[in-house]
């Protein structure tokens, strides 16, 4: 199983956070007010703790659950404090109207996180493409992962499947625009052309 640290405590942070407890991992809860991270780590209960914002997480495997906005701020203040560590963004950079993205078109948040991260981390975009409220059901998912670094991939795919959930490798980093933009698409299905938000991306393997 894996050591896991949380930084923030929204929805996404608690959602994750409960599915690694249930699969055995250990995790830490660190937010900026440690308050709710405190309230975070006792509800999430098994021994999960809380850290000190801006200090050397404690797990190998660092899960910026933020507002995209916050993601590369944090990293950056983190400095060192991240060296050595597979960094995990979740976020989607979404424009007000969630039609459109903030960034440019030839970068990304997980891409951005990279270039702030500290000499010796990886960074890994995961779990972007599903909603909370499904993740929170516990079904069985496909979670889209990039990243350049093999090692930090095969450690995130490992945490995934603890999760009772199926990591699916689309490749390098710069598929994160990709992921972030699939993102988008989940918000249109859901908008237009389902007309409800209990939907989920998956890949479909058919026999040759």
């Amino acid at each position: 199983m894996s050591t896991i640290s949380i930084i923030g405590t929204g929805n996404m942070a608690r959602t994750i956070g409960a599915l690694a407890v249930a699969g055995g991992n250990t995790v830490e809860v660190i937010g900026r007010d440690q308050s709710k991270a405190a309230d975070l780590a006792t509800a999430l209960g098994d021994g999960a703790t809380t850290g000190e914002f801006g200090a050397v997480p404690a797990g190998d495997i660092v899960i910026v659950a933020l507002l995209y906005a916050n993601v590369v701020p944090v990293i950056a203040q983190y400095g060192n404090a991240l060296a050595g560590k597979v960094i995990v963004d979740i976020s989607n950079p979404f424009n007000a109207a969630a039609d459109g993205l903030t960034i440019p078109d030839n970068t990304s948040v997980a891409q951005e996180a990279a270039k702030a991260a500290p000499a010796g981390a990886s960074v890994v975009k995961a779990f972007n493409t599903i909603f909370g409220h499904v993740l929170e059901r516990r079904l069985p998912l496909d979670v889209f992962i990039a990243g350049d670094d093999a090692a930090a991939k095969a450690s995130v795919a490992e945490f995934v499947t603890s999760l009772g959930l199926r990591p699916l490798d689309v490749g390098a980093l710069h598929m994160a625009h990709w992921l972030e933009g699939a993102g988008l698409i989940m918000m249109g299905l859901a908008r237009e052309g389902l007309g409800h938000w209990d939907i989920a991306l998956g890949a479909t393997e058919f026999p040759s």
